[in-house]
């Protein structure tokens, strides 16, 4: 073989292996970076249905505290998001939100409560709430705490 042929086709294998590197590496920039773009929009649909249920059962166990007539509607709307949280959260942030749904129906049938009782019952729960957090933030400054997004307001509910 002549030495113009073999410097030829080596130069033009060197562009083919260059050019399909190049390829390559696009290719895996635009699926890396698709991943992302579709776990950050689960993520802001995920976080849109945690505050409206968040609304939706602050209201509900509102109304519970102060009526002793349950509103059928908003147990069917609190019990159509925990339904969406099925297929799109944790099993663990969904037996959280099926637990704030049961305090609040058991609240519905508890006796009425005065104004007095609700905000010492408020001070107790915002104080076992504090002091879990701070347990918390010094698990995480040990580095004994799992990273993640977590729903929050869901978790001290299901920790108390």
């Amino acid at each position: 073989m002549d030495i113009a042929y073999l410097s030829t086709l080596s130069a033009l294998a060197g562009s083919v292996v260059g050019g399909l590197t190049s390829g390559v590496a696009t290719w895996l920039s635009q699926r890396a970076q698709a991943r992302e773009s579709q776990f950050a929009r689960e993520m802001a649909r995920r976080d849109d249905l945690y505050k409206e249920f968040i609304a939706a059962a602050s209201k509900a166990y509102g109304e519970a505290i102060v009526s002793n007539e349950p509103n059928v509607q908003e147990f069917v709307a609190l019990y159509a998001m925990i339904s969406r949280m099925r297929l799109q959260s944790p099993p663990q942030t969904v037996a959280c939100a099926e637990k704030v749904m049961r305090a609040t129906i058991d609240t519905y049938f508890a006796p009425g409560k005065t104004i007095r009782e609700l905000h010492e019952s408020a001070q107790r729960d915002l104080e076992s709430i504090c002091s879990r957090t701070s347990a918390k933030s010094r698990a995480r400054s040990c580095g004994h705490s799992q990273p993640g997004r977590t729903f929050h307001a869901l978790e001290a509910l299901r920790a108390s």
